[in-house]
């Protein structure tokens, strides 16, 4: 699969569509797999942190979530398919899922959210098989218990929804003690299955400024929200830099 490097990072140039038909090979496939989506606040971070990039890079897929990667891609002229972004590959796979059978397991967020988000996704999908939840705070003490609840509930399919660079360094750490075939990371994504956040209205998605929408509605992600311009001052003054596969 063809990859585009965004300052170290090997971002596969996939579609929603066929990042969710890989998913459910490596489903298929035995073995674990685990799944990234970094945006432009994670590549950049990456970019700070070599042992980041390596650990981001482990990854059996990579796919583009956030306008600012598909822009670097513009930029060092490899264009990406399209967006894929962790919510929207989750969507896709959870409507494929509950329709195959696929066991899913929710894990992060605050407590109770990953109760309601498995309470709204039965109400929409009846059939899906979501066979556990739990919440995203632990202490170190309370993580094999996590992992052996996780076992116990035969789930093909982890979301892992800790935030960034947590979610990453988590799988990345205990991808070798779980036996579901695919461990997720997807931010905040259930928040928005619980209806505690609000996803950006369609026509901002287009636009390429949900990044915007989600800074008007918590102004606290200021600070976080500075990683972007420097992002971009970075790919265009460095990204060239950074060898691109032959296609």
């Amino acid at each position: 699969m063809q990859k585009l490097n965004v300052l170290g990072v090997r971002i596969d140039n996939v579609t929603v569509e066929t990042a969710t038909d890989r998913i459910l090979e490596m489903v298929k496939s035995g073995g674990n797999h685990a799944v990234f989506t970094p945006n432009s606040e994670i590549v950049y971070a990456a970019y700070k942190d070599s042992e980041f990039c390596s650990l981001l890079n482990s990854a059996d897929m990579l796919t583009p979530d956030g306008i600012g990667i598909v822009y670097a891609s513009k930029i060092l002229g490899k264009p990406l398919l399209e967006r894929a972004g962790g919510y929207d590959i989750a969507c896709n796979l959870i409507n494929r899922v509950a329709e195959s059978g696929e066991r899913l397991y929710l894990f992060g967020g605050k407590p109770e959210v990953a109760e309601k988000a498995a309470e709204n996704l039965r109400k929409k999908y009846p059939f899906i098989n979501i066979v556990g939840t739990r919440n995203g705070y632990f202490t170190k003490d309370e993580e094999n218990g996590i992992i052996d609840d996780i076992n116990q509930s035969g789930a093909d399919i982890l979301f892992v929804c800790l935030g960034s660079p947590m979610q990453e360094k988590w799988i990345f750490k205990n991808r070798g003690r779980l036996s579901c075939r695919v461990m997720m990371g997807i931010g905040g994504s259930l928040d928005v299955f619980a209806g505690v956040t609000e996803r950006a209205p369609e026509s901002w998605q287009k636009l390429g400024l949900e990044w915007l929408y989600r800074l008007k509605k918590e102004p606290k992600r200021f600070w976080r929200m500075l990683a972007l311009p420097k992002f971009a001052f970075t790919v265009l003054l460095k990204g060239r830099k950074y060898p691109q596969e032959e296609e």
